[in-house]
């Protein structure tokens, strides 16, 4: 909440530019936002500093080569800007409310800071808010997740990866980690029993724990806890029995990223670069922060730009090939499609309903057969292979949980698939 008001700022109030945040040579001293002082990445300042993670955080390079970007295919001017003045006037109704709502308002409700959307390859609706710009990159969060379940994923399918392994099999320095004898698919589906609080509400969760051994600055003195990603993966304890149930916990997607990273022999940098990056012919590196030891945030650490997104994404609903080009097996994004096992996904999603979760994605199994990367304060991939369309929100929502925002989110991309189709 911002300045002690019981609701946050409105996405207007909040703009960044409208804030000042580091503007002035020299930014006044009540616009700086510095490290390590993690307000950072509260509300409003958190508006400005999605699109400024490479400044308070080490990173890694997701390189997108040196060869020419792949452009991405537009209508003619006249025809985008109508296409714009149509879907911005759809109108849906949010769930579990009976007022209607314009797509338009929705993007503010939302506070986005770009959408991107693509029907047959086309781009037909790019918009820019707050502190993004085309050329800018923006944290994705949790997508990082999808990233690192779609790099597992392909190796599975092409064998270098053994789904029925055992993680200790994988990396016998785990020791008596409650990981070490989960499978590597209990890892990729998030259906391990491992011990692990993410509630960002609580201060005493694990979550700050596993962000204080993350960190890539000096520990602060008296600090004894484990020193980096990997460090903490080899003290989780049990809970629960692995294969029983889903649980969203952001430890199996660095425990999956060490894995792809030790059979492959490259980091996960260096494989999103190679296998996905540079052949979908992106425009824009990545970047991913990484640990006091350069491991990289395999569960939340990349920022990218909105339109290389756009071309991941159309990569999954082209089921693995891009501008005529294979790129992965289809049957990966088969695999993807086709979802986890829905008995396990239980109900602590009921905005999402009776989904599942496989390999790092969020499949809604709706009349659409959608699926979508997700990640906090309102970060998602969302494809529709019904519509043949890929969306792409990048925003700053005052609070992290997905379930905030997704009755004014799942309806309107609902509303813009049926009005894509029909175009036809």
């Amino acid at each position: 909440m911002a300045h002690g008001q019981s609701e946050p700022l409105t996405a207007q109030d909040s703009d960044p530019n409208v804030m000042g945040w580091m503007q002035g040579f020299p930014p006044p001293p009540d616009k700086l936002i510095t490290q390590p002082d993690s307000v950072y990445f509260s509300f409003p300042k958190l508006r400005w500093s999605v699109c400024h993670l490479r400044e308070f955080l080490p990173t890694e390079e997701i390189g997108r080569g040196l060869d020419a970007p792949v452009p991405l295919d537009y209508p003619e001017p006249h025809d985008f800007a109508d296409l714009r003045q149509q879907i911005d006037a759809l109108t849906f109704t949010p769930q579990n409310r009976d007022a209607e709502m314009t797509w338009e308002e929705s993007l503010h409700a939302n506070y986005t800071d770009g959408i991107l959307i693509l029907h047959r390859g086309r781009v037909v609706y790019e918009r820019y808010f707050g502190c993004l710009e085309e050329t800018g990159q923006h944290a994705i969060m949790s997508m990082t997740k999808s990233i690192t379940g779609l790099l597992a994923e392909i190796m599975v399918v092409e064998g270098a990866l053994d789904e029925t392994a055992l993680v200790r099999e994988i990396i016998p320095e785990i020791g008596d980690s409650a990981f070490a004898t989960a499978t590597v698919r209990q890892v990729m589906d998030m259906t391990t029993g491992v011990k692990y609080s993410e509630d960002y509400s609580d201060p005493t969760a694990d979550i700050w724990r596993y962000a204080a051994a993350a960190s890539p600055l000096p520990k602060p003195e008296g600090y004894e806890g484990p020193d980096g990603y990997w460090e903490y993966l080899r003290q989780v304890g049990p809970e629960g029995a692995h294969g029983d149930a889903f649980h969203y916990k952001t430890i199996n997607s660095d425990m999956l990223g060490w894995i792809i990273s030790r059979v492959s022999g490259k980091s996960v940098t260096d494989l999103a670069s190679e296998r996905l990056w540079r052949p979908m012919g992106a425009e824009q590196s990545a970047y991913q922060t990484v640990d006091g030891k350069g491991v990289p945030f395999a569960g939340g650490g990349i920022s990218a730009g909105l339109r290389d997104l756009g071309r991941l994404g159309q990569l999954m609903l082209n089921m693995g090939e891009l501008n005529g080009v294979r790129v992965f097996p289809a049957e990966v994004v088969k695999n993807i499609r086709a979802g986890g096992d829905r008995s396990k996904f239980g109900d602590r999603f009921p905005t999402i309903g009776a989904g599942s979760y496989t390999s790092q994605w969020w499949v809604f199994h709706n009349d659409h057969g959608a699926y979508a990367a997700r990640g906090v304060h309102g970060q998602t991939i969302y494809v529709d292979p019904t519509a043949e369309m890929v969306l792409v929100r990048l925003a700053s929502f005052p609070q992290a949980q997905n379930g905030l925002i997704d009755p004014t989110s799942l309806p309107a991309y609902q509303a813009v698939a049926e009005f894509l189709m029909s175009q036809d």
